[in-house]
């Protein structure tokens, strides 16, 4: 299926690895143009080279912190203009709430919740403008199923998904359509880094919950970051016009409820 976007400028935050690189790839390989950020320019350098050399469209590396009006300010720059946002930062970090300050609040709020709205605000009104326009943002299956010691990442994700759901409904009449795809467990960082705390606070073997994550996956495995990208590169396609402000699942059935 053409997806009708070769030609298009993306920018993907947190793309240097993991679901931000598989969302990269994936919509390099259907020839749209990106703009990539992280903060490591080393890994992120890699990334870029790696994805020009398999698909032959323009890579463009922003080493920034986009959480900073400067690094947003930088990678809205780096391209003439940006048809597609996929919204993507590391999750805070796990923990009993008890112990979580107020600055570990306003820090997780920053990253999961402000600064997607910050590049929904600058990218929007260009997309309605030029009548094409997808806003894919990255969150997690903690939205629809929380899981205790991932509050952070619970409440500031919540509020991203609170916010969507009432642009969305505005946007969608001028073909910009904005979603959320929802993770479950992909063996990325942050999982190794879930499965890590765990295990320091139960006193288990880091490879027994590891195998007792996979075995509570209906699926029997861990997501793929190309499979989601794939995903990624469907809501942003041409055929999507059709599809805002929802919230799609991709967790391998662990969720077990109807809606």
């Amino acid at each position: 299926m053409d997806l009708g976007i070769e030609g298009k400028w993306a920018l993907v935050c947190g793309a240097s690895k993991g679901l931000g690189y598989g969302c990269a790839l994936s919509l390099a390989r259907e020839g749209v143009n990106v703009v990539i950020n992280a903060r490591s320019e080393g890994p992120l350098n890699e990334a870029a080279a790696r994805i020009a050399g398999q698909t032959g469209v323009k890579v463009v590396p922003v080493a920034c912190d986009i959480t900073t009006e400067a690094g947003r300010a930088a990678s809205l720059a780096a391209a003439p203009q940006i048809d597609i946002l996929v919204n993507n930062a590391g999750g805070p970090p796990p923990g009993d709430f008890r112990e979580f300050t107020r600055d570990a609040w306003i820090k997780a709020i920053d990253a999961n919740m402000l600064t997607p709205i910050e590049l929904i605000k600058a990218t929007v009104d260009g997309m309605i403008a030029r009548r094409f326009g997808r806003i894919v943002n990255i969150t997690s299956s903690a939205v629809k199923a929380p899981i205790d010691i991932l509050g952070l990442s619970n409440g500031a994700r919540s509020g991203l998904t609170g916010f969507v759901a009432g642009i969305a409904r505005k946007t969608v009449a001028h073909n910009v359509t904005i979603n959320n795809l929802l993770p479950g467990m992909f063996l990325t960082d942050r999982l190794r880094g879930t499965i890590a705390a765990l295990s320091r606070s139960g006193g288990v073997p880091e490879a027994q919950i590891e195998a007792q994550r996979r075995a509570s996956i209906p699926a029997g495995r861990f997501g793929d970051e190309i499979e989601f990208g794939q995903a990624c590169t469907y809501l942003c396609s041409a055929q999507a016009g059709f599809i805002t402000g929802q919230n799609l699942l991709i967790d391998g059935g662990t969720y077990p409820g109807t809606f």
